[in-house]
C-alpha cells in the first residue's frame, strides 16, 4: 500500500481526498456506518462487515466478467470493530461490478467455514448480476452492482388504510402476465403488471400481495421431468434481500435496477392499491451443509445461520437452512431490510414467509418475547407499514391466534382457511369455528365484543383465505379429491394431504353440466363467504375466473401452463368474475362487515350467531345451516348498516327466518348463490329482492341480505320468499 502525505490545510479540505494508494487506485478509509455499496461525487464507498472473518479484500470485475481486473485488500486501519470500510477513488459505477473474498478459520464443526477463494455477494447488496435472463444459468459467481438511484416520489402520502379494508390479491409477478393469453405487451414482467391495473381497478381490489421479487435465481436447482424444465418458479430461496428480481424488467437496467418496480408500484398507488411484499427471513438459497457459498456462509456462517451444537444446520423452514433472526447482527440485517423497501420503494407493507421461525432462538426454541419481532412492531419508520406474519413453520411449530404480536402484526389466519373448508363442503362438525371465523375469529384475535386485546389488534390482526400459491386454487378445490403433484418429480408426496377439497362428483376435468354448476356455486359460496367475513379477506390470482393448476396443490417449480394464469377464461367465466366484482365492491359499501360501528337505531346486536330461527342466537356444533348478523350505524350514509349472511352447506332446501326490523326497515336479498330463473347471482341496490320474513334457502347456498330504510328502497321488486 502507497501511502499519501499531506499537510492538513482546513480551507483547503472542501472534499474527500484519497490518503493512500492500494493496487493502483487512490483509496482512504470510507464511511463505516453506511452498509454496502454507494456512489459518492469522487468515487464509490464500500463497508462490509465479518465477526470471525481476519480479513477482507474487494474484488472489482468488469462487467459480465468472471475474472477481477482488480483486488484490493482492506488494510487494518481500514477496520473499525468488525466493519472494514474503504472509498475508491475515481471508479465509474457503470464500469465494474464488485464483490468480496473474506478468509478465516475453517472448523465446520463449530460452524466456521470460511474459505479465502470463495467469491461472496455483499449481504446489502442493491443489484445483482448473472440472474438477469429468465431460467438461464447463472456464468460465475454473484456480483453486485452500485445503483444511482434518481427516482422522484414526490409528494405521494403514504397509505392510512386500515387492515380491515383491505382487499389482498395474491399474485406472482411472472405468472400473472407471461400465459400468451393475458395480452400484454411485456409478458412475465412488472411492466407487464403494470399493463393489467384497469383490470385490478375494475376488479375492485385495493392490495396487491407479491409473492418474492427478492432476487432469487431461479435456476440454481433446474432439473428435468418427463422433457419439462422445472426451476424455482416461486422465488422463495432469496439470493439479494436488498435486491429487486432483475428476471422481473422489460429492459435492462445497469446501475439504475428497481426503477421499472418503482413505476408500477408508484402507478399502483396512484390507482388507490396498496403493495404488500412476500418476503422470505427464514432461510437463503445457500441451502444445508452441500449448498453453495456465495455469501452469508462465506461472511459469517455461525453469525447468520441457525446450527446444531455439532455445525450442522437446522432446516425448521424445509429448504436446508435456518436464518438466525435473533441474534442482533441478522436483527440488524433485517430491520435496515425493511427500511430500505419501504423508504425507496414505498413499500406499504410486508407478509413474512413462515414467520414462526423469526420468533425462534438461535438454538431453535420459541422465545417468549422475540426481540426482532418487538423490534419490526416498534421501528419508526415501520410504525405505518402493515406486518402479517404465516404464524407457522417447517419445524412443527404453529403459532396461529398465539403469534407475538405486540398488536402490530396480523397473520394468515389459518385456522379460518381450514374450518371454513370443511364447513362450505359439507363437513358440519366445524360449525363453531366456521362461524367464529366468519365473525372475524374474535375467539383468537379479541375483538368480538370489543377491541381490547393485549396481544392483538381484534380484527386487524386477522387475514382471512381460503386460498393462496401455497395449495389448491378455488376451483381446484372443488374439482379435486386428491393433489396431482406427479409433474413436479416427486411421486406424488411433496405437497399437503390436507386439502379439505371435494370434486362435487367427478375428479378433475369433466363436461358434466350438473358438477360443474355445483362447482362454481360453490365457488361463489366461498367468494360470498370470503368478502362477508371480519377481517382482511385475501384470495389468490384467477380465483375470480376459475383459474386452474389441474390439480397441482404445490406448484414451485412449475413455469408453465400449471402456473401461469390463463386469461381466456376471463370470457369464458364472465359470470364468476362479475360475482367477484360485486362482492368486493358490496363489502366495500358495507363497513360493518369490516369493522365494528356505532350501534344501530334498530337495536340490533352489533354482532351475533344464528340459528336457522333468527331469534336462536346458539347454533348447535353439528349446524349445517347457520348465519352471522353485522349490525351498527354508518355515520357517514346517516342510516344504519345491517348485513345478514346465511350459509347452507345441506344438500336440501332449508328455511330460514331473519330478525325483526322495526316498522320502518326490512330485508332485501342482495346475494343468493343458487340464482334465479334469470340467472342471477347477485342484485345491484334499487333492485334487491324484499324478504319479510323467511326465506327458503337452497341446497349448498349461501344468501346475504341486507337491511334498509323503506323510504330509500322505493323501486325494489315485490315480495317473494325464494
Amino acid at each position: 500500500m502507497k501511502l499519501y502525505t499531506e499537510k492538513y490545510i482546513p480551507e483547503l479540505h472542501v472534499s474527500l481526498q484519497p490518503v493512500a494508494e492500494i493496487e493502483g487506485f487512490p483509496v482512504r478509509p470510507g464511511l463505516f456506518d453506511v452498509h454496502g455499496a454507494m456512489m459518492l461525487p469522487v468515487g464509490v464507498n464500500f463497508t462490509v462487515h465479518t465477526h470471525y472473518g481476519t480479513s477482507c479484500t474487494l474484488l472489482l470485475f468488469h462487467r459480465n466478467a468472471s475474472t477481477p481486473y482488480a483486488r484490493l485488500p482492506f488494510p487494518e486501519a481500514y477496520k473499525i470493530g468488525d466493519v472494514y470500510s474503504m472509498i475508491v477513488f475515481g471508479l465509474d459505477i457503470e464500469e465494474f461490478e464488485y464483490a468480496y473474498q473474506i478468509d478465516g478459520p475453517y472448523d465446520p464443526k463449530n460452524g466456521l467455514t470460511f474459505n479465502r477463494d470463495a467469491v461472496l455477494l455483499d449481504p446489502y447488496a442493491k443489484s445483482v448480476t448473472s440472474t438477469r435472463v429468465w431460467g438461464g444459468r447463472k456464468s460465475g459467481c454473484y456480483h453486485a452492482r452500485v445503483i444511482k438511484d434518481v427516482f422522484d416520489w414526490g409528494a405521494m402520502p403514504q397509505s392510512t388504510r386500515t387492515m380491515s379494508d383491505l382487499v389482498i390479491y395474491e399474485l406472482h409477478v411472472r405468472g400473472f402476465t407471461f400465459h400468451p393469453s393475458s395480452g400484454v405487451a411485456h409478458r412475465g414482467t412488472f411492466a407487464g403488471l403494470m399493463e393489467k391495473i384497469p383490470y385490478l381497478k375494475e376488479l375492485g381490489i385495493n392490495a396487491v400481495e407479491l409473492m418474492p421479487i427478492f432476487e432469487f435465481d431461479e435456476a440454481i436447482a433446474a432439473r428435468e421431468v418427463n422433457g419439462k424444465k422445472l426451476l424455482d418458479y416461486w422465488g422463495y430461496n432469496t439470493v439479494g434481500f436488498f435486491a429487486p428480481n432483475t428476471t422481473y424488467i422489460a429492459n435492462d437496467e445497469y446501475n439504475h435496477e428497481g426503477t421499472e418496480l418503482k413505476v408500477l408500484i408508484k402507478a399502483l398507488h396512484d390507482n388507490g392499491i396498496e403493495v404488500i411484499l412476500d418476503v422470505v427471513f427464514n432461510h437463503t438459497a445457500e441451502g444445508n451443509e452441500k449448498g453453495p457459498t456465495f455469501c452469508f456462509k462465506g461472511f459469517d456462517n455461525k453469525v447468520y445461520y441457525m446450527l446444531t451444537p455439532n455445525g450442522n444446520y437446522y432446516n425448521f423452514s424445509g429448504c436446508g437452512n435456518t436464518l438466525n433472526c435473533n441474534n442482533p447482527i441478522v436483527r440488524q440485517l433485517i430491520l435496515e431490510c425493511l427500511r430500505y423497501w419501504a423508504v425507496n420503494y414505498r413499500i406499504d407493507g410486508f407478509r413474512f414467509d413462515l414467520a414462526s421461525i423469526l420468533g425462534r432462538h438461535e438454538d431453535g426454541s420459541p422465545l417468549n418475547n422475540p426481540p426482532l419481532l418487538e423490534l419490526l412492531a416498534t421501528d419508526p419508520v415501520l410504525r405505518n407499514v402493515k406486518l402479517i406474519a404465516e404464524a407457522w413453520d417447517a419445524g412443527g411449530l404453529y403459532q396461529v391466534g398465539k403469534f407475538p404480536a405486540s398488536k402490530r402484526w396480523a397473520e394468515w389466519n389459518g385456522r379460518y382457511r381450514d374450518s371454513l373448508r370443511s364447513f362450505l363442503k359439507g363437513d358440519y362438525w366445524h360449525s363453531w369455528e366456521a362461524s367464529w371465523s366468519i365473525s372475524g375469529s374474535g375467539d383468537l384475535y379479541g375483538g368480538f365484543y370489543s377491541d381490547n386485546n393485549n396481544n392483538y389488534a381484534g380484527y386487524n390482526s386477522c387475514v382471512n383465505f381460503l386460498t393462496c400459491h401455497d395449495g389448491f386454487t378455488l376451483y381446484d378445490l372443488y374439482s379435486y379429491n386428491q393433489k396431482h403433484n406427479e409433474g413436479n418429480g416427486w411421486n406424488n408426496t411433496d405437497g399437503s394431504d390436507d386439502n379439505r377439497s371435494w370434486n362435487c362428483g367427478a375428479e378433475g376435468d369433466t363436461d358434466d353440466p350438473e358438477v360443474l354448476s355445483l362447482r362454481f356455486r360453490m365457488i361463489r359460496n366461498a367468494c360470498a363467504v370470503l368478502m362477508c367475513s371480519r377481517g382482511t379477506p385475501m384470495f389468490l390470482a384467477g380465483d375470480e375466473f376459475g383459474n386452474t393448476q389441474f390439480g397441482n396443490n404445490n406448484a414451485y417449480c412449475q413455469d408453465n401452463e400449471i402456473s401461469w394464469l390463463d386469461w381466456s377464461l376471463l370470457e369464458k367465466n364472465r359470470d364468476l368474475f362479475e360475482f367477484f366484482r360485486f362482492m368486493i365492491a358490496y363489502r366495500h359499501r358495507h363497513p360493518v362487515i369490516r369493522q365494528m360501528l356505532p350501534d344501530a337505531v334498530c337495536g340490533m346486536e352489533p354482532l351475533l350467531t344464528h340459528s336457522v330461527n333468527a331469534e336462536q342466537v346458539y347454533i348447535p356444533n353439528d349446524a349445517q345451516t347457520f348465519a352471522v348478523s353485522f349490525a351498527g350505524y354508518n355515520l357517514e350514509a346517516e342510516a344504519d348498516d345491517l348485513v345478514y349472511v346465511a350459509v347452507n352447506t345441506h344438500w336440501e332446501d332449508v328455511r330460514i327466518t331473519l330478525p325483526s326490523l322495526n316498522s320502518s326497515q326490512a330485508w332485501y336479498l342482495s346475494v343468493n348463490t343458487w340464482g334465479d330463473e334469470q340467472g342471477r347471482y347477485f342484485y345491484p341496490e334499487g333492485e334487491e329482492v324484499r324478504i319479510d320474513h323467511e326465506f327458503i334457502m337452497r341446497p349448498r347456498s349461501v344468501a346475504v341480505f341486507t337491511g334498509r330504510d323503506l323510504y330509500k328502497m322505493s323501486d325494489t321488486r315485490e315480495n317473494c320468499d325464494s
